[in-house]
This record gives structure tokens, sequence and C-alpha cells, in this order.
């Protein structure tokens, strides 16, 4: 169907099927989706929808999406993928950073540029700090709602900052790593501003020297008794790794981690090693809380390679649960609420679902 008029140069379609676009491969579909280049354009849409501006929904790459009805909400995707370097003479002011004495440089890159093009980017050219992060799907735009992680690092040690559009107050707005919120898995952008702020541009700061993060058990595993790795090195063991646990989401659609790892008080934790020995625990905010593996849990309770029809946990990771093959999202919902219900009554801990449902 044709754009309606005066949005051109927005793309805009119409009762789209979004299977495409999400990779859990669920059927669901959407009554408008535009999909914007540049901020002009995304200036142009929402000077063209007026009020009803606030009711867009940003949809990256669908790597972190659970539909389980039809969208009536319009869609807004993002394409802007460029990537602007600026060199530094000091060093960055990102919290993760504070102490270090190496220059480095700062990248604005646009919320539609695939995160794995990012990350191979950056390795290219022996920038560092996205490496740990490597083989993680989705959007740059997405990586700050999120606040991505794996392997000992997250993006907000890399975050200075993020560009985009206000939808309720209409306006422009840079938001500083502060600003954002960012928690395990949190930002402010699922809360104070969730469906309100649509992220454009992302600002991180990389480093010219290498200083490799290795104290993830499987890193440290991967490289113990070898010399110090360089940063492909490590990016080539995150990619491996991540290969050997995790299924491709081309090949099995999956959403990645389904729950998020749960904290729990020491107490609780300590209650919980009495019964299971092996249970693994890391501490949190300087000892008052224990963070434990969704995975473990999911896995000492038989969900680690189960079925239910279309649906299971992946053979070789418990925290991933996949669509072998015409599941509908309330059947995930359902898959998921039962998982969470046996994880409560065996550890009195609730597991929180990771992707946004619909």
């Amino acid at each position: 169907e044709a754009p309606a008029p005066g949005l051109n140069p927005v793309e805009v379609q119409h009762d789209i099927a979004l299977r495409e676009f999400n990779t859990l491969a669920l059927n669901a579909r959407a009554g408008t989706l535009y999909r914007v280049a540049s901020e002009t354009e995304l200036d142009t849409l929402v000077a063209q929808l007026g009020d009803s501006a606030r009711e867009l929904r940003v949809l990256g790459q669908g790597s972190n999406t659970v539909f389980t009805r039809d969208i009536d909400e319009p869609l807004l995707q993002l394409l802007l993928s460029d990537i602007v370097v600026s060199e530094l003479d000091t060093p960055g002011d990102t919290a993760g950073d504070a102490d270090r004495t190496d220059a480095g440089v700062l990248i604005d890159v646009g919320a539609g540029l695939p995160w794995q093009a990012l990350v191979d980017w950056s390795c290219e050219r022996q920038l560092a700090g996205l490496e740990n992060l490597n083989r993680i799907p989705g959007s740059v735009g997405a990586a700050p709602v999120q606040n991505i992680g794996a392997y000992g690092v997250e993006l907000g040690q890399r975050l200075v900052s993020v560009r985009g559009f206000d939808l309720q107050d209409r306006c422009w707005r840079e938001l500083s790593n502060d600003a954002c919120e960012l928690g395990y898995r949190d930002s402010i952008f699922k809360h104070a501003l969730r469906d309100r702020f649509v992220i454009t541009r992302v600002r991180l700061r990389l480093d010219r020297s290498f200083f490799p993060v290795l104290d993830y058990p499987a890193l440290a595993s991967h490289f113990a008794g070898q010399p110090a790795p360089d940063l492909r090195a490590v990016a080539a063991a995150v990619a491996a790794i991540r290969a050997s646990k995790l299924p491709d989401p081309a090949l099995l659609p999956n959403a990645g981690s389904f729950f998020k790892n749960p904290v729990v008080e020491r107490a609780h934790y300590q209650r919980l090693q009495a019964a299971h020995a092996d249970i693994p625990g890391y501490v949190q905010r300087g000892g008052e809380a224990i963070k434990i593996p969704a995975a473990w849990l999911l896995e000492r309770a038989g969900w680690k390679g189960r079925r239910a029809g279309a649906l299971g946990m992946h053979q070789h990771q418990a925290l991933v649960m996949v669509n072998y093959g015409g599941a509908s999202g309330l059947e995930v919902l359902a898959f998921a609420q039962a998982m969470q219900a046996d994880i409560r009554q065996r550890f009195g801990i609730d597991l929180d679902i990771e992707p946004r449902v619909y």
C-alpha cells in the first residue's frame, strides 16, 4: 500500500505479518509499521501523526519480544545505522572507566544497526570494550533498554549517553549514563520512559588499549594456562562458548535467555544452600544479596530439554525456550508460567521473564 499523503520519505506498511520480525517466530500481525531512516524522518512522522504519535511502539530486531496478540499500536522501526567516530585525548567518564589512563574513542551509533555489526566493526579496528558482548542478538538501540551484558561485561560500562525523541514532551533529549538508570537487564526505558522515549543514537566509549576481562568462569577456563589473549581471541572465545550453549535463532527460533537471574537475600540463599550444597551464587550489594543462575534452578527442577507440544527448553541450555514450529505467544506465556510456578514452589524464588511480552 502506498504511504499516506505527506509521509514521504517515511516508509509505511499495513497489515504486517510479524513472524519474520521476532526471533521466536511467533505468528502475529501489526496494523501499521513505520520505518524511518533518519532523525529528520522521525520528526516528519511525529508531526504527521500528531497526538497519536504517543501510541508508537519501537520494534528492533525482535530478539527480546513475545507477541501474544496482534498489535493494534503502530510499530516503529529505526533504520539509522551509521557510526561516527571522535578521538579522545583524555580518559572517558563512563562509570566503568573512571580509573583508566589511556585515551580512546567516542562512537555515535545509529539505533538501527545490528549489535553484532557494531561488535565486528570494533574488533576489526582493535577498539576494545565490546568483545565480551559478542554474538548478542538485537539492535544497538535496544542495547541500553536491556543494559545488555555477558561474560563479565555490561553495556553500562561503555555507555556515555543516548539521544532520542520524547513522544510525550515532543522534544529531542540526550540522556547521560546516570540518567539512564541502568541496572541488571534494566533501565529507565523499562520504567519511567517506557513506550515514551525513542532511542535514535547511542554514544559509547571504546579504548585503543586492551585489558581483557576474563573473570567469568567459562572465559577463565578457556584461557587457563595461556598467555594473555588479544581482543580478537576474546571475541572468538565468547562466540565459541555461546555457540556451544545457545541455539541459533535462524535454525531454532528462540529469544535467548528467557528469565533473569534472580537475586535473593543472603539468608534465603543460605537456606537454599543447606538443602542444595552445590547451588551457585554470586555476591551482590556488598554481600547483602546473592545472584543465583536461573539456568541452574531450571536444570535442577528438570526443565532442561523438556518439551510441551511445539515448545521446549533447549537441550544444552535450560534458560532458552525454543519454538520447534507453530507455537503461539499465548502458549509461550503459559509454558513460562508453568516454569515460574514450579521454581516458586521448589525454591521460593520468583523468576522474572526477560523478553518484553505484548
